[in-house]
């Protein structure tokens, strides 16, 4: 950590104290090819997590129960770290959402939104969520809800490439107010955007209405990162989507293989 007042008694010394976590952050942001390795891995990782859950979760559990048996699964997998959290957030807990988990005790016909949140391999970190249907079918709204924020996310995977910007990206995202009735963009900051995955969980690039449509960033090969997106009905239900990729000479390449097309239907009697 440092201060003002370190940096002035490091002048006062004839010490010239200089910024070094910018060229950090953008050195980190083009991955090797063994880290971009690193990246397939713990996405398929997070895609076996998804799919233990999957056969697991059932009406009548509690949100931290999940949350429990996805952290067991996660640390008897060699090379896990560290798991930062496994968001678990069902029914009214899903929009807006509150990104944690609690003793709230899912209900046949819940929607519950999942994050793989920095489950760290070797220090290369992950963020994945889905959207399940626990013990009943999706309403047709909550489908098509869905159907928006799925449409949402691979719009905007469709526009990542080498060479285009970081702008592109958020560009094809309906503002807040557009979207949701926000004034302003800041009160759906998290609602659409995207952020670079590796040795930090957030870094660069940071693709965000609020940020990319005024400072652009341009997609480079090598680049790791996640695109996400949700939608839904306040103190009701909600619905997120989320894929991880790393940017290749030719385009995107999701990592990230757990079924999205629709909300995962389990538990179903």
């Amino acid at each position: 950590m440092i201060d003002l007042n370190m940096i002035n008694s490091f002048n006062a010394a004839g010490i010239d104290w200089k910024d070094g976590m910018t060229p950090m952050v953008a050195a980190r942001a083009i991955k090797n090819e063994d880290e971009l390795e690193a990246m397939r891995i713990v996405a398929a990782i997070c895609d076996g997590c998804h799919t233990a859950i999957a056969h697991y979760m059932r009406a009548g559990m509690q949100e931290h129960e999940i949350t429990a048996f996805a952290m067991d699964y996660l640390y008897s997998i060699p090379g896990i770290e560290d798991v930062e959290d496994i968001i678990v957030s069902s029914g009214p807990n899903s929009w807006p959402n509150w990104r944690n988990f609690s003793d709230r005790i899912i209900q046949p016909g819940d929607l519950v939104i999942i994050d793989m949140a920095a489950v760290t391999w070797n220090g290369y970190k992950s963020c994945q969520y889905r959207t399940y249907c626990v013990g009943k079918q999706p309403t047709q709204e909550q489908k098509d809800y869905y159907k928006i924020a799925y449409e949402w996310l691979y719009d905007a995977i469709e526009m990542v490439k080498p060479g285009a910007t970081t702008a592109d990206v958020a560009g094809v995202w309906p503002s807040a107010q557009e979207a949701w009735g926000y004034a302003e963009e800041d009160q759906a900051a998290a609602n659409l955007w995207g952020h670079g995955l590796g040795l930090a969980q957030y870094d660069s690039p940071v693709i965000s209405r609020i940020y990319s449509l005024d400072h652009p960033v341009e997609i480079e090969p090598g680049m790791s990162f996640a695109l996400e997106t949700q939608h839904g009905k306040p103190l009701e239900w909600g619905v997120r989507v989320e894929e991880m990729m790393v940017i290749n000479e030719d385009g995107p390449e999701i990592t990230t293989q757990f079924p999205i097309e629709e909300i995962t239907v389990v538990g179903t009697i």
